[in-house]
């Protein structure tokens, strides 16, 4: 089974991914509202896949995105934002995200994303 870490300033949203998660078979560890807290719950947690929002207070998804991967670049991170535009996807599958998945989003196809990879 593999463990995920959600990360999103949205509780709403934590919970409908937390939800899908687990009723695919996968394993929430963690959850983290912000980019600084997302990076510590990666070191303490180790997860397989981490579910990355991009725009949160503090620390945003690419600056997290970014820390996971200077610690980890072998990381699973899966951006999953509202933010679809161009310029957002390529900066964060160039900084090491393994897939982007635009909200709104339906259950088959992010769980696809995950399988992927």
């Amino acid at each position: 089974m593999k463990k995920v870490l959600i990360v999103d300033d949205g509780v709403f949203m934590r919970i409908l991914i937390k939800e899908m998660l687990v009723k695919n078979g996968y394993e929430v560890v963690g959850e983290a509202a912000d980019g600084q807290i997302a990076v510590d719950k990666y070191k303490e947690l180790s997860p397989d896949i981490v579910t990355m929002d991009i725009t949160m207070p503090n620390k945003d998804g690419i600056w997290a995105l970014k820390e996971i991967i200077s610690i980890n670049d072998d990381a699973n991170v899966v951006m999953v934002s509202a933010m679809g535009q161009d310029s957002f996807v390529k900066e964060a599958i160039v900084s090491g995200a393994k897939g982007f998945v635009v909200k709104p989003f339906d259950e088959s196809g992010f769980i696809a994303i995950l399988e992927g990879i």
